[in-house]
């Protein structure tokens, strides 16, 4: 009889060497990321950038005289002087190297209601919160880099105020009109007015130095109609400053934000954004115009930036490290312009280490109703011996939800057109793995950080509402952006620089 050869082990444990080999290969193998951005890292000489405002509901109201509908755009190409072909020698080349075209006119930023301009619709030429949505579209066209997948437009720098007029009836309430009210304490107004837009003025970018290769250029203003912005910002004024800077083909931009309260304006936000480029971005009903030509989605992107932070804005000054805006229903269909049913998600990290957690054992009613670790493990709120209490700052419901978990906070109804969902964390090391702060004071004033945070990762894990037994919303981040929102507390600066900005996607 043939004997029975035994099987080969060295065959059997190689083989299972390379399996183990391979496998590990594609789950430890580096995901291969590409730019959401159309200017990656804030690198390109030729500059895109807008402005826009808005008052405490995320509209216009009213337009300031003389100054147009409160949307501008600073947005130029480059380009260097070079020799005819049978020139030798080129002196106005040595003495003008490059020249910047504008694409965007004065008379472009200053059109206002009644105004009309290419493409501007019927019905929204005398009505100013119409007018200006149409106006940021057509700023856009002017604006607009072809690019793949997709065009894209600008910057965004937006301007707010918190200040709301109970009385004139301005704002819905989770997105239904509503009577005069009031007044109430929750919300600052020195009386009829206090919903102004500011003043907003432009120095156009411009050739400067000595080799004239270092651009520069700015926005600036105040909501104080009064002030004398001559003298600069001197007195118990507001005010509002975006400097850029750049050496061509070198570097990143450098934009340098200042943000001041005054007494008559104690409310006020200055945020530097990436928004869509097409559709709604996020906290709007209108459609915008923006930088991010892909949209992030929850797991899989990143955010990468440096920050400064010169000086932190007060007590009271909720500095976003970064902030993330969306929107989607509570039954997780995405929003589709009724202001009834839309509901505005916002998730912000706040690094000014005099915020501290408002969500206690003894408060669970602005904590989410559980935490998520980076290993999937949930822990509830009432957990007291796991939840990380100290890592929230609020969180607090959409108005328009029917099926919230008591107890439960709902979030301000009027500072949205729609219903909105707030998040706020803090620095924590529950975060750590993210990339985000761990403790109180990293990244905040002499602290100057380029971070890498991934951004996709965390939102995936956060906690928002949904009806019970709806499918999960595809969470998709239409505005990404950081700066200050100065609460309630006049006489506060805030300065800041931000470069090297970039929203990195995962190509899978």
């Amino acid at each position: 009889m043939a004997k029975l050869r035994k099987p080969c082990r060295f065959s059997v444990v190689l083989f299972l060497v390379l399996v183990f080999l391979c496998s590990g290969w594609h789950a430890n193998a580096e995901t291969e990321y590409i730019s959401a951005a159309g200017d990656p890292g804030m690198r390109r000489d030729s500059l895109r950038l807008a402005i826009e405002s808005w008052n405490q509901c995320n509209e216009v109201g009213k337009e300031v005289p003389h100054m147009g509908s409160p949307r501008a755009a600073d947005c130029f190409d480059i380009y260097k002087a070079s020799p005819q072909s049978n020139e030798k020698n080129c002196s106005i080349c040595n003495m003008l190297p490059y020249t910047l075209v504008h694409r965007v006119t004065e008379a472009d930023n200053k059109l206002g209601v009644g105004d009309p301009f290419l493409g501007v619709q019927p019905d929204a030429l005398f009505n100013v919160d119409l007018y200006a949505a149409e106006k940021e579209l057509y700023l856009g066209s002017k604006c607009e880099v072809e690019d793949k997948p997709n065009p894209w437009q600008f910057w965004m720098i937006m301007l707010k105020s918190g200040n709301m007029d109970t009385s004139a009836a301005m704002c819905p309430k989770n997105g239904y009109k509503v009577g005069p009210f009031g007044p109430d304490n929750g919300f600052p107004c020195f009386g009829k007015g206090c919903m102004n837009q500011p003043l907003i003025y432009h120095d156009y970018t411009t050739l400067q130095g000595p080799n004239r290769t270092t651009l520069k250029g700015r926005f600036y203003g105040s909501w104080d109609l009064n002030a004398d912005l001559s003298k600069g910002s001197v007195g118990n004024i507001s005010y509002h400053s975006v400097d850029w800077k750049k050496e061509i083909g070198r570097g990143s931009w450098v934009f340098h934000h200042v943000l001041r309260t005054s007494i008559k304006y104690p409310w006020l936000m200055l945020y530097f954004r990436s928004d869509a480029t097409q559709g709604v971005s996020g906290g709007y009903h209108y459609p915008t115009r923006g930088m991010s030509k892909i949209i992030p989605g929850s797991p899989n992107f990143k955010v990468r930036f440096t920050l400064n932070v010169i000086k932190g804005g007060g007590p009271n000054s909720q500095f976003y490290l970064l902030d993330i805006g969306s929107c989607w229903k509570n039954n997780g269909q995405n929003c589709d312009g009724n202001v009834t049913s839309d509901v505005t998600r916002y998730s912000e990290m706040i690094i000014n280490p005099n915020i501290t957690s408002w969500c206690q054992p003894d408060h669970l009613g602005i904590c989410p109703p559980y935490h998520t670790f980076p290993n999937g493990t949930r822990v509830l709120r009432n957990d007291t011996a796991h939840f990380p209490y100290a890592a929230y700052h609020l969180y607090c419901s959409p108005g328009n939800a029917d099926h919230l978990e008591m107890p439960y906070t709902l979030c301000d109804p009027y500072s949205n057109p729609q219903s909105q969902e707030i998040l706020q964390i803090l620095p924590h090391p529950v975060w750590g793995e993210y990339g985000y702060p761990t403790s109180q004071g990293e990244g905040w004033i002499g602290d100057q950080r380029t971070w890498e945070l991934d951004v996709g990762r965390l939102s995936q894990s956060l906690y928002f509402y949904q009806d019970p037994g709806s499918p999960p919303a595809r969470r998709q981040w239409r505005s990404i952006d950081l700066g200050a929102e100065i609460f309630k507390d006049p006489d506060q600066v805030a300065e800041w620089t931000v470069s090297d900005f970039d929203i990195l996607v995962s190509k899978q």
